[in-house]
């Protein structure tokens, strides 16, 4: 499967890179770089510390687009609205990483999802949706319980909380059968009163190189329940998001998750 990789400079971008040089089933089309990033003209193979591949960084999403069948994007909210328009109109696989999105944002991704297959999860690990499932599975066991979910990454991460915290928040929240955006509680500071019934807290900490740590705390009366989940090598995001471009190869378009590509939708 042909694939390109946009924002191929990035962190996440030359892990998508190495990944696919290496993966049997599926192949570097493409890498895509913003206009005026020095790494434009770079040979996509050196540019992650492998042999060459006679594959050079560009900034023609459009061409690049109309000669592959998926794109793998971890880059910004606005980027990725921008390759989703390009994905429908090519009629190709999109799989998104991106978090940070609002709901216009969103809006504009599911127009997307009308023409094209779009996969998008806050996290591409294969066992941050296991463990959404079962933070699913649990927040509906335990009713009375309240909820916390707890998260730290690199000093340099942008947006908080991280979109795998939310996902996990909605997991949460999906199991209670409420909105997260009407449990949410993602900061707390000064004299807040007592917890309120049914909220989900959000805790975030940020420094280092913590690739990513997420934890679900469920508590209740005399116990505490844990589930958490730890990132040791983004290639574990980039592996998904391959196995999810293969999975999305020649299904109808549409708006999908993670967990649709586990097949754990209804664990």
């Amino acid at each position: 499967m042909r694939l390109v990789v946009v924002g191929a400079a990035g962190r996440m971008g030359c892990a998508l890179i190495r990944a696919l040089l290496l993966t049997p089933g599926a192949t570097l089309a493409a890498a895509i770089e913003r206009e005026g990033s020095p790494a434009l003209g770079s040979d996509a193979g050196a540019l992650v510390g492998l042999p060459e591949t006679g594959i050079r960084v560009t900034s023609d999403a459009l061409t690049a687009f109309s000669q592959a069948e998926g794109v793998l994007d971890f880059t910004s909210p606005s980027a990725t609205v921008e390759f989703a328009a390009l994905a429908a109109q090519a009629r190709i696989v999109h799989v998104i990483g991106t978090t940070g999105f609002v709901d216009d944002d969103l809006k504009k991704l599911d127009a997307a999802a009308r023409h094209a297959v779009l996969i998008r999860s806050g996290n591409m690990s294969l066992g941050v949706n296991l463990l959404a499932a079962l933070v699913r599975k649990a927040a509906a066991a335990l009713p009375d319980f309240d909820i916390e979910v707890l998260e730290m990454h690199h000093r340099d991460k942008v947006d908080a909380p991280s979109g795998t915290a939310l996902l996990l928040g909605d997991a949460a929240a999906s199991g209670r059968e409420v909105s997260l955006n009407d449990a949410a509680v993602k900061s707390r500071e000064g004299h807040t009163g007592a917890r309120k019934p049914g909220t989900i807290g959000f805790a975030t900490l940020r420094g280092g190189s913590v690739v990513g740590e997420h934890s679900v705390i469920l508590a209740g009366p005399g116990e505490r329940l844990e589930l958490s989940h730890k990132a040791e090598d983004r290639g574990i995001f980039a592996a998904g998001a391959i196995r999810a471009a293969l999975w999305g190869k020649g299904r109808s378009p549409g708006h999908y998750s993670m967990a649709d590509v586990l097949g754990i939708a209804d664990l």
